[in-house]
């Protein structure tokens, strides 16, 4: 008994951040259809994987679409494309994100690029310095709380929006990664980690 107790304990400890971030994002984060949703300066899309072709992952393409769907509801009249223009392979995200975004009728003249975006603080700092005061951050359900919540503490008023939850490996990996993203940000603004 005492051990399931010590390995209760130590699960609950584990998960803490990304517990809090969920908890105090609550009511921010939504499916993208959803009706409270609130109207916002930009759409701020988080990079992902982009393949030796140019074209987005599946989780990319996602975040695009849910971004598209928000300036064609009218929501917002600007799509901030934040990621890595030489991402770890040399591939420019923000340009995949550009042209995926111009595919699904997004006008050239609502898109903004920021090749620098090469993690979720990062997103979140150049949102504030791009003179928005709010945003709907768009990418996977699994990111947002701590996305959102890292939007917050840089001064931005986040919402978050994200695509259709899909049952698969990378889904549940992302879950997973995202304890240790938590503990990374939280010691982050703390000043005991570098942020990301």
């Amino acid at each position: 008994m005492r051990r399931e107790l010590a390995f209760g304990f130590a699960g609950a400890a584990i998960a803490a951040p990304n517990l809090a971030m969920r908890a105090l994002t609550f009511g921010a984060v939504h499916p993208v259809g959803s009706p409270e949703l609130d109207a916002a300066d930009a759409a701020l899309v988080l990079g992902a994987r982009v393949w030796e072709d140019g074209r987005p992952s599946r989780f990319l393409r996602e975040r695009v679409e849910t971004a598209a769907t928000l300036y064609h509801s009218g929501l917002v009249p600007t799509l901030l494309m934040s990621g890595a223009g030489s991402n770890r392979e040399g591939l420019d995200e923000t340009a995949s994100m550009r042209r995926t975004a111009l595919e699904l009728g997004v006008p050239e003249s609502a898109i903004m690029l920021d090749p620098h975006g090469v993690n979720t603080f990062a997103s979140a700092s150049h949102a504030c310095e791009a003179d928005l005061a709010s945003v709907i951050v768009c990418s996977q359900e699994f990111h947002l709380p701590r996305a959102v919540w890292l939007c917050g503490r840089a001064g931005l008023d986040a919402q978050g929006a994200y695509p259709a939850i899909s049952l698969r490996e990378h889904t549940a990996l992302g879950y997973a990664r995202e304890t240790a993203a938590s503990w990374k940000a939280l010691l982050g603004e703390a000043g005991v980690l570098e942020r990301s």
